[in-house]
């Protein structure tokens, strides 16, 4: 009988450019791993080749808003009209059912969601130093050279709210930087106090 049988809500946070996304499709590929990536809600309409549940879950503006006001989102943001939200009933099923749900989110966000769910393991995703940062930026190509200051002074802010993270990892190397989350998310099931109740249960064979 496992000690630990709930999966666990991960939430990978961290600057705009210091690799979240890419640091999450590498964990993704680490093998036989238990890992559900939370699936967004939104209210606009579907793109070509979207499928509903996998991409997003569409819903209509009338049912978003009845699920703000029985506060049954993780957390919410409206962008250019539309609604976009993390549905809680689907990050707890797929907790129920064993897997561990990684969502990965800017800093505000996160700072949301553990006011709402603090058990959750927060990991804040720094770059190696100011440099690679701004390197990592202006390989994008995407922004102009002030919006990649603006962007670094909005990192340099957000910084300061590293110690309310659980953990920090350096993002010097991908693999390394998803090997590192991977070891976290194996030691938070060790940890006695997600598993000492189950411990005790096994003891007396009621489990």
């Amino acid at each position: 009988m496992k000690l630990n049988e709930k999966g666990l809500l991960v939430i990978i946070s961290g600057p705009s450019g210091v690799g979240k996304g890419t640091i999450r499709k590498a964990l993704f590929q680490i093998p036989d791993n238990n890992f559900c990536y939370s699936v967004s809600m939104t209210t606009r309409a579907p793109r070509e080749g979207e499928v509903d549940g996998q991409d997003y879950f569409f819903v209509s503006r009338e049912e978003f808003e009845r699920r703000i006001k029985d506060n049954a989102l993780l957390e919410y943001a409206e962008f250019v009209g539309e609604y976009y939200g993390t549905p809680l009933d689907y990050i707890d099923k797929q907790m129920e059912s064993g897997k561990e749900v990684i969502v990965e989110i800017e800093v505000q966000g996160a700072l949301q969601v553990q006011e709402r769910i603090p058990e959750a393991v927060f990991i804040f995703i720094v770059p190696p130093s100011k440099k690679a940062l701004i390197e990592r930026l202006e390989k994008r190509g995407t922004d102009t050279p002030e919006k990649i200051k603006k962007r670094i002074e909005k990192a340099e802010r957000e910084y300061s709210l590293a110690y309310k993270y659980d953990y920090i990892v350096v993002n010097d190397e991908v693999t390394n930087a998803a090997d590192r989350i991977y070891a976290i998310i194996r030691a938070e099931h060790a940890k006695t106090e997600r598993s000492i109740y189950k411990y005790y249960k096994l003891m007396e064979g009621k489990e």
